[in-house]
């Protein structure tokens, strides 16, 4: 009896899978790493191609630890990072950039080559920017294909398929082009609350009205969960799963772990709370019963997760990349194991010395932008207080501060919320993050909220399973299977003594970033 459902997950690194029963319990996860290449600073590159194979052996990996036959497993749900799939008429990879390999055909969502494009569909003042937080960023696939048309005309007359990375997956799985709501109103300037969806007059602002018939796009999108169909038997073999496995529309990395965290909560309490899905970067989800607008946060998109909810984001770029970064700024390698090896180490100073470790050191965050609450694609980050301490507890300092960094931009975003009018009293988390209490407790403090962690500890993984239970008709639609696949949690509350402390690096954190604009005015003088 196939009354199981499974989910594939591609973050920036790696894809991962999980098989999960109609309950939403998860019978097992695996995860396959994926290749990057930055071919210049501020561009990322991935091959779609080394994409679906990774899923295919996540998905393959999982299946196996959780002992369940291909026919058991009734419906598949794919999510993934906002990154740009560029194809050509035949279907086959077109390469992002000149001169590279044909395999190099994904601009990575981090991708900000299009920082110029992004400003020109900024200036517009269209109603679509309205939607995107009255900025565009160049992570939306506007911008991406506002410059493939005008530093790379050769590709563009070849393009036949531009998809999201969702989209691109359930089309390697069903052959179908199918675009899924979620996609195409959070990053392709699609309105679909307010029916055509299309705006062609943007599209025309922007150079762009040959968009439709030239990325293979729809008039209209498909619902988030929506039944696409079978597997393909080619995919069928790729993904170890039987070719009846229905194949559900997917969702964008952030709204599935929005979905999964939050879709199953009665709306009264929705509205009051947010997700957090912490990785290489963060996100912030609204799931309202009403529209959620202000400068800096992406949205309000209606249909986006659940039919008739609204949707809106607040996001920081870069969280678990600047911790990586960090390390690698002394010479390490940013290991799994090395980041519980300063956790540890902090734990330890901290024990000493309090929230007052390092209290001299202090880092804006914005190494690639600010997409929320300042909107500024072109900020840079900063450290102040650096010394020469070359040992592993200088590191570990820094690590921490530059933690305390992000923490501190996590709450300028929930102020933005709360300032738009979403309470946002609790935060539910999901993602990376999850796996270190260190940041969590962090989270915690600084935004003055408590943080649900579901025991699933997957809730974008959970998402995902959620829609391929709501495609195979486990439960009747994707409302019904939200609330009958949600976990339970347990909950992590603010530190009152770290509140002093943190209050004042939030101060010098906005003094930090009138100075860069001080810095920034002096340099273009």
């Amino acid at each position: 009896m196939a009354d199981l459902v499974a989910a594939v997950d591609v973050g920036t690194g790696s894809a991962r899978a999980g098989v999960f029963d109609a309950a939403g319990r998860m019978l097992g996860r695996a995860e396959h790493p994926i290749a990057l290449r930055e071919p210049a600073p501020g561009w990322a590159e991935q091959d779609s191609e080394d994409i679906w194979a990774a899923a295919g052996a996540a998905l393959r990996a999982v299946r196996a630890e959780a002992g369940a036959a291909p026919e058991a497993i009734a419906g598949v749900g794919f999510d993934a990072t906002c990154s740009l799939v560029l194809r050509d008429r035949d279907g086959q990879p077109l390469a992002a950039s000149e001169g590279a390999e044909a395999r190099w055909d994904t601009l990575l969502w981090l991708d900000h080559r299009a920082l110029a494009e992004a400003a020109d569909c900024t200036a517009t003042g269209h109603e679509v920017v309205a939607h995107v937080g009255g900025v565009m960023s160049p992570e939306m696939q506007i911008p991406k294909l506002m410059w493939l048309k005008r530093h790379r005309p050769d590709a563009w007359a070849r393009l036949g398929f531009a998809f999201d990375l969702a989209d691109f997956l359930t089309w390697k799985a069903t052959g179908r082009a199918a675009r899924s709501i979620c996609t195409l109103a959070c990053k392709w300037g699609y309105l679909g609350h307010a029916p055509p969806g299309w705006r062609p007059d943007f599209l025309e602002a922007v150079g762009l009205g040959d968009l439709l018939p030239r990325a293979g796009l729809p008039e209209a999108a498909t619902r988030v969960g929506a039944d696409l169909g079978p597997l393909t038997a080619a995919a069928a073999a790729v993904l170890g799963l039987a070719p009846q496995t229905r194949v559900a529309a997917g969702l964008i990395d952030a709204h599935a772990g929005a979905l999964g965290a939050l879709g199953g909560l009665p709306a009264a309490e929705r509205d009051r709370q947010a997700a957090l899905v912490a990785g290489t970067s963060n996100c912030v989800m609204l799931l309202t019963s009403g529209p959620v607008a202000a400068r800096g946060l992406w949205g309000p998109a209606r249909d986006a997760t659940l039919p008739g909810v609204w949707m809106s984001e607040g996001g920081q770029s870069v969280a678990g990349a600047l911790l990586d970064h960090v390390c690698r700024l002394t010479g390490a390698a940013p290991e799994p194991a090395l980041h519980d090896r300063i956790a540890a180490r902090i734990a330890a100073l901290r024990a000493a010395e309090g929230w007052n470790l390092a209290a001299e050191l202090h880092v804006l965050p914005d190494l690639r932008g600010n997409r929320s609450p300042h909107a500024d694609p072109a900020a840079l980050g900063a450290i102040s207080g650096l010394g020469l301490d070359g040992s592993f507890d200088g590191l570990a300092r820094l690590y921490w501060r530059a933690a305390v960094g992000v923490a501190l931009g996590l709450r300028e975003v929930i102020e933005a919320m709360r300032a738009a009018g979403a309470p946002v009293e609790r935060l539910h988390a999901t993602g990376g993050h999850v796996r270190n209490p260190l940041l969590l407790a962090l989270y915690a403090t600084a935004a003055g909220v408590p943080i649900e962690v579901h025991d699933a500890q997957d809730a974008v993984l959970l998402g995902a399973a959620i829609t391929a239970a709501s495609a195979a008709r486990l439960h009747p639609n994707l409302a019904a299977a939200a609330r009958a696949m949600r976990a339970p949690g347990r909950e992590i509350r603010p530190d009152p003594r770290g509140r002093a402390q943190l209050d004042r690096d939030y101060r010098v954190l906005a003094e930090m970033r009138r100075h860069r604009a001080r810095i920034r005015d002096l340099t273009r003088a």
